[in-house]
């Protein structure tokens, strides 16, 4: 049956229901009204409530979660929506700025600075100009039709995520089957061996060899035992060599007088290098330990 309108709150915008009705508005392209909900509202399958009403039930497409007692998960409007698409999980696991979100929502704002570990003056001092004025703009319409251009942009958004998402997964799979540890000696006999994750040249991910690295390295629970990323330089046919998490036994700079070494970062942290032999690639990240 498909869905017919979505109806979130009036009154100030937040950013999860924002987000939520942005992916919503991007799967179903109908209307969006600002208003509190009717009983026939709540039991119509055909119209998302979002994070008004006092209801979490899927199958009813209610997506409120201001009934939850206060031991319940931190989930906002936002998680339920993702929850009820399949995607929660790899969006908490992937994307950094949805915990806080959750928390910010439904803790506020001082307990979700203690737990973001930064003082409670942090969280307006990094707040987006662009965030006010979705937020602002969104909180002052009733009723907001796909013609508009908020409502454009909110597909964007909605969508965007959900490619993010969709795409992140088929390249975690991917990068299973595609990468390799590797164990790199370095000059000095006294230094531990170098840790770096290799990914081979692949037609299938020219456009963007490096997409998924880092969430692969999480996914594995390696971010304790990796220092360097070997991928495929997507400007030319070599590779380029970063230290993962700026890790401080490698300083690439010192590899930028090699005759293969296109480019080396002055602070150390990448190189783009011509070669493209194993190695070769495993004698550069040597030569750049620090010792």
């Amino acid at each position: 049956m498909p869905i017919q309108l979505i109806v979130t709150h009036p009154g100030g915008a937040h950013k999860d229901e924002f987000l939520a009705c942005c992916l919503l508005a991007h799967l179903h392209g109908v209307s969006i009204q600002r208003r509190e909900p009717t009983d026939n509202d709540l039991i119509d399958p055909t119209i998302c409530v979002v994070d008004v009403g006092g209801s979490h039930d899927p199958q009813l497409n209610n997506f409120d979660h201001h009934h939850f007692s206060r031991d319940a998960p931190p989930q906002c409007a936002l998680s339920l929506v993702l929850l009820n698409l399949g995607v929660y999980e790899d969006a908490l696991s992937f994307c950094a700025w949805l915990r806080p979100a959750e928390w910010l929502d439904t803790l506020g704002p001082n307990e979700a600075s203690k737990l973001m570990g930064i003082p409670r003056s942090a969280l307006s001092e990094l707040n987006s100009p662009i965030d006010v004025t979705l937020l602002n703009r969104f909180a002052s319409h009733t009723e907001l039709t796909p013609d508009a251009v908020l409502y454009q942009v909110m597909c964007m958004v909605g969508e965007d995520i959900l490619h993010y998402l969709h795409a992140l997964r088929s390249r975690l799979d991917f990068l299973k089957h595609h990468c390799q540890w590797w164990s790199i000696d370095s000059k000095d006999p006294g230094t531990p061996p170098i840790r770096a994750l290799f990914l081979e040249q692949c037609d299938e991910i020219a456009a963007d060899p490096s997409f998924g690295l880092y969430a692969f390295i999480a996914a594995e629970d390696q971010q304790e035992h990796v220092h360097a990323l070997i991928y495929p330089d997507r400007r030319g046919d070599g590779y380029g060599l970063t230290t993962y998490e700026d890790c401080p036994r490698l300083n690439f700079s010192l590899i930028e007088s090699e005759d293969d070494v296109r480019f080396a970062h002055k602070r150390g942290f990448v190189a783009k290098v011509e070669t493209t032999e194993p190695i070769r690639l495993k004698e550069l990240v040597a030569l750049a330990v620090v010792n």
